[in-house]
Order: C-alpha cells, then sequence, then structure tokens
C-alpha cells in the first residue's frame, strides 16, 4: 500500500526518524534549590520555577515580568500539576507544570512559543583552574553541572568523550578562535545540529567564560560569570538559550500564511512531519505519491530552521516539477 493510500486510511504510526535534533521531555518540570521545605520557601521557589519555565519556553529572560502574565505570577498554581520535594544533592522543590494550560496562558500573553523539538549541542568545555587545565568529558563528574544547566535551561546538551585525539583538538586556541573548522571535523561522529565551544577559567574564586555558538553558516559568542562552574554552565546555557530562540519560537498571531510541500513522504516521517509542524498550526490540504502539501503559519526563516533539524534540505521551485501553486517553501527527505 503506498504512502498517500495509508494517509487516507488513517493508519498511521509514531516513529521517530533517526535525526540530530532531540525532543525534550521533561521541559515542562522544573527543579529549583532549597534549603528548608519551608511555606515561605516553597513559594519563593515555585516563584522561581515559573520564571524559569518561562524562559525555557520563550528564549526571552524578561518575558516572565510581562504584565499579560501578573494573574499567572500572582497564583502560579492555575498552571501546576503537581509538586514535590528531591532529596538531591542539592535538595530541591519540583515543580511540574501542565504544558496545555501553560501553553495556552503563554499564547493569550502573546509570547513566542519553542517546541519540544530542539537543536543538539555537542559541548566542547574546557576548565583551566588551578589545579590545571582538562577537557569535559562525557562521563566525568565535572560534566554533572553543565548537564543541570542544560536540563536547568531546556537544550539537549551532548558532549564529547574527551579522549586524548579531543583533548588536542579543544585546546584554548581552537575553542576561543573564530575558525570552527577543527572542532567540526572532530565532532562529525556525535551528529550534532550546533557546535558550543567553552573555554572557562578560575580567577580569584569567581569563574569566566568566553563562549562561541556554531548553528549552521551562523555564529554567536558571548561571556559569561559565577561564583562556581554550575552558576558559570548556567549562565552560558542561559545565553545560548536566548541566541538560538528567536529561530524556532513562534509568536502568535503575527505569522504569515503560506503552503509547504515536502517530498520522499513515508509513514514515518509522516508522523514527525505533523510534530514538528505542530507550533506552526500545520493544516494538510493534499497527498500525491510521497508529496505532501500543508498549510502552515510562520515565518520562513523559522520554517526552515526547524525543518533543517529533521535533516531535510530546501528544494529550488524550479526543480519541483508539479509543485502546488502558491507562495510556499519546498522541501525533500
Amino acid at each position: 500500500m503506498r504512502f498517500h493510500q495509508l494517509v487516507a486510511v488513517g493508519c498511521l504510526s509514531f516513529f521517530s526518524l533517526a535525526s540530530h535534533a532531540e525532543i525534550l521531555t521533561g521541559l515542562y518540570q522544573v527543579r529549583e534549590p532549597v534549603t528548608s521545605q519551608s511555606p515561605d520557601e516553597r513559594a519563593q521557589a515555585t516563584q522561581k520555577a515559573l520564571q524559569t519555565l518561562v524562559v525555557r519556553l520563550t528564549g526571552n529572560a524578561k518575558a516572565a515580568q510581562s504584565p499579560a502574565l501578573e494573574a499567572i505570577r500572582k497564583d502560579p498554581q492555575q498552571i501546576i500539576s503537581q509538586y514535590g520535594y528531591d532529596a538531591g544533592p542539592p535538595e530541591s522543590l519540583q515543580v511540574d507544570f501542565d504544558p496545555v494550560s501553560t501553553d495556552r496562558a503563554l499564547r493569550e500573553a502573546g509570547l513566542s512559543l519553542w517546541g519540544t523539538n530542539r537543536p543538539a549541542l555537542l559541548g566542547w568545555w574546557l576548565n583551566d583552574s588551578v589545579d590545571g587545565s582538562s577537557l569535559v568529558g562525557d562521563g566525568q563528574s565535572a560534566a554533572e553541572p553543565l548537564r543541570r544547566a542544560a536540563q536547568h535551561r531546556g537544550l539537549p546538551l551532548r558532549l564529547p568523550l574527551a579522549d586524548l585525539s579531543e583533548q588536542l583538538v579543544g585546546t584554548a586556541e581552537n575553542l576561543e578562535g573564530s575558525n570552527p573548522a577543527p572542532l567540526k571535523e572532530a565532532s562529525e561522529r556525535y551528529g550534532a545540529d550546533a557546535l558550543l565551544a567553552v573555554h572557562a577559567h578560575e580567577d580569584s574564586g569567581q569563574w569566566q567564560a568566553k563562549w562561541r555558538l556554531w548553528i549552521g553558516d551562523q555564529q554567536e559568542q558571548g561571556s559569561a560569570t559565577g561564583p562556581d562552574q554550575a552558576a558559570l554552565a548556567d549562565d552560558v546555557l542561559l545565553q545560548v538559550s536566548e541566541r538560538l530562540a528567536p529561530r524556532y519560537a513562534v509568536k502568535p498571531g503575527v505569522s504569515t500564511q503560506q503552503l509547504l510541500e515536502v517530498q520522499g513522504m513515508t509513514l514515518a516521517r509522516y508522523a514527525q512531519l505533523n510534530r514538528l509542524l505542530e507550533p506552526f498550526g500545520g493544516q494538510l490540504i493534499s497527498v500525491d505519491g510521497d508529496r505532501i502539501v500543508y498549510q502552515v503559519n510562520g515565518s520562513a526563516e523559522q520554517l526552515r530552521s526547524q525543518l533543517t533539524l529533521a535533516q531535510m534540505h530546501e528544494v529550488p521551485a524550479d526543480q519541483a516539477p508539479g509543485a502546488a501553486a502558491g507562495p510556499q517553501l519546498l522541501f525533500s527527505w
């Protein structure tokens, strides 16, 4: 049975196509450190959890202070499904927010929303301290603060093995340099969507870092500080989140309606495409063989960014005979 016949009779299968991007689970679950389980501290930690969640979902550090969210700030319980305590270390309050009511509240506030499908980052992180210089590798104890910070900021972070060959690549010169070639070559086996290079060092009890991010043909950079490695990692990944979000977050009510045609469809890809297009309000228009047409609401740049995460490539209009009429984007697997 052909793809379009299977779609027509509704025989859908939710397989996941192997791609670099990751569908984040636990995006609506937030942990905030606490020193006690007193009502006052719980209330403070709940407010911090709300702010963390809003930044995760919008990529905007100022969004949580939006006047349109005043009612939510006064009564966060209206979007919380449950909470509890995690003994840690560190001890923390775990707050589970309800995805449906949370997304609805943010949309009604006119805020952009960044979905669960996010670019996988490969982090080359070099620490310089009084004990020497070390490249943080997957499985090392030094990786734990980085993983916690990535989870806290809603980013899929991978780390290299930091074997001998990678230690020769992960030098301060390469991490602070503007040429990503050495890192890209060493990163190929990890299949990430973006490279994050961080050179951190300790100075008089304070940690500082310079970071660079390469995604596609674009480069971002910045600096961060923190009293310890955990705080530094959180600051770096917050900044990275803020730089990435505009590529993917969809603002309600201001997007452009257009047609999207995708070629090379299969059932597995159909399930994945539906998930990718959910933030864009994708509506199925037609199916012809292995070609499918959706009506979507979103900027062309954001659609390109999201579809590229699924390892799709854009097809020039003059190379797509029989394409649907009207303004559209053409992509193929």
